[in-house]
């Protein structure tokens, strides 16, 4: 055995070494082919079975030289597939030969032919036992990132169904929901709480599936589609107790699914609603992002929504048929074109602005400007400026919130029909009754009651400026910060978000003016 070769056995034990040791690195099929193109001289690229280019050490070939080697390996590729051979070498344009291996012989993942180890034009022309040490390990690695590809896509239809379920429950189509949910599971619980949980972005996968390991399988995870550090969970109730106190038993059960939460991954900032059934998971996000505003302060780091302000007090007949004239003009609107949106797409659109503002297009999925076309157009037909005043939009929240009440619960108690027959009442009509000037009252009640005077007169203030924070600062004349950091106190003090969407902006608009001082 001559010295020669004993060189190249150790020439290529140290090429294996060399490719275990790229197995490792992220990207390893471009981290390999890269070192293989360096190493042999030539273009290294892998090519599947039809010609197509699969991977090249540089997502660009650059100059045309570059391209036109990737193009005579596809050629190469295809007439090696057509021959059947596991490898061979063709004669490539300009002299430069191409040669081919095939990785492996079975089908690779996702039941595809296997791809070829293509180098075009390698200095040394004997490099046939290094191409194919290096396709053996070339294979496992691209069948690792084909199963994690596949992973990717398998994980990515999850959960783009799961949030298609959550858009459904939130515009009320509750048997659909369930059909989605059904299938991807567990089913969605008849009652549920819903949690809104704050955590790092780069860790929201990993958060999720502690938080349904807390859980014990029985939470329903949606990463939230408008943002990014949020996810959504609807937990079911435990088991009922008996007699009293069941209500408080499981508000200590909720609570302590949050606080076992926070405390296995303290990053996590957790706001819990009320108990609510599945019709209702719109109102239970808005009271869970309100709780959420409270337990970024709080020590615990979770809070749970405990003030009952909503707007039941204003539901009545006339409120309804209110509801339904402003409306009208949306519920009865045609498109002109059959693509365009409809009457219920056009509701959907309106609600989803009144929580979300500017991101509502992440949540509806389409383009800002379609998002500006429609809400341009909405406002048209309603006669509201819904776009940058807070009065159109608070009137039209009321609106779709009185729309949206069942009309067994709208009619009680009943009223007479000669009363029915007359016109809709106006705002400032519904907004005067005994009803809601106490519902009024307790909204700015915490507020005046806490003190300093500071903070409700810049909640009002804050109003008054369409909700606009630049605005407030200027009219009471301190810095911006300074109005932030009061409007953070009035969050604390009411238990509601006010700078963050859904915002309890609206109804506080409403008591404002029902009290008279706008």
């Amino acid at each position: 055995m001559g010295p020669a070769s004993s060189e190249a056995r150790a020439d290529r034990a140290d090429d294996v070494l060399a490719l275990a040791r790229l197995a490792a690195e992220p990207e390893s099929v471009r981290t390999i082919l890269a070192w293989l193109t360096r190493r042999t001289g030539g273009l290294a690229a892998l090519i599947g079975p039809t010609g197509t280019v699969l991977a090249t050490p540089d997502p660009d070939p650059g100059p045309d030289t570059l391209v036109t080697a990737v193009s005579a390996a596809a050629s190469a590729a295809v007439e090696l597939r057509r021959r059947g051979a596991p490898s061979a070498v063709f004669g490539g344009e300009g002299g430069r030969a191409v040669h081919l291996v095939r990785l492996g012989h079975g089908d690779a993942a996702g039941g595809d032919e296997p791809p070829y180890l293509a180098v075009v034009g390698p200095d040394d022309p004997r490099c046939g036992v290094l191409l194919a040490d290096a396709a053996r390990t070339l294979a496992l690695c691209w069948r690792l990132e084909e199963a994690e590809r596949a992973r990717r896509r398998v994980e990515s239809a999850e959960a783009h169904s799961r949030e298609a379920a959550l858009h459904l429950l939130m515009v009320g189509s509750v048997p659909a929901a369930q059909r989605i949910a059904g299938a991807l599971g567990p089913a969605l619980p008849a009652l549920a709480r819903v949690y809104v949980i704050e955590c790092p972005v780069r860790r929201r996968r990993e958060i999720a599936a502690r938080i349904d390991r807390v859980a014990r399988g029985r939470a329903w995870i949606v990463p939230c589609p408008v943002r990014s550090n949020h996810l959504i969970a609807l937990v079911p109730p435990g088991p009922k107790g008996e007699g009293a106190g069941e209500g408080e038993l499981e508000r200590e059960r909720a609570d302590g699914l949050a606080r076992l939460i926070v405390q296995r991954v303290p990053e996590c900032r957790i706001g819990t609603s009320a108990e609510h059934p599945l019709r209702d998971t719109a109102a239970g996000y808005e009271q869970a992002i309100h709780a959420l505003a409270v337990a970024r302060g709080a020590p615990l780091r979770y809070a749970g929504f405990g003030r009952h302000t909503d707007t039941t007090a204003l539901v009545s007949p006339e409120g309804r048929l209110w509801a339904q004239e402003l409306l009208g003009p949306c519920l009865r609107y045609v498109p002109p074109r059959r693509a365009d949106p409809g009457p219920q797409e056009l509701l959907g659109t309106l609600g989803s602005w009144l929580s979300f503002g500017g991101a509502a297009n992440r949540h509806l999925k389409i383009h800002r400007n379609t998002l500006a076309a429609r809400i341009r157009l909405i406002s048209d037909l309603l006669g509201l400026d819904i776009g940058r005043s807070l009065a159109g939009q608070s009137t039209a929240w009321l609106a779709l919130r009185l729309h949206s009440v069942p009309p067994s619960t709208a009619e009680t108690p009943a009223v007479p029909a000669p009363a029915r027959a007359s016109a809709p009442a106006s705002l400032d009509a519904l907004l005067s009754s005994p009803a809601a000037e106490l519902w009024a009252r307790a909204q700015f009640g915490p507020l005046d009651e806490a003190g300093p005077a500071a903070v409700p007169e810049t909640v009002r203030t804050w109003l008054r400026a369409d909700a606009r924070l630049p605005a407030a600062a200027t009219a009471l004349g301190i810095s911006l910060p300074g109005a932030r950091k009061r409007l953070a106190r009035a969050e604390e003090v009411l238990g509601r978000s006010l700078l963050r969407a859904p915002s309890a902006k609206y109804e506080l608009w409403l008591a404002l003016r029902a009290s008279g001082s706008l």
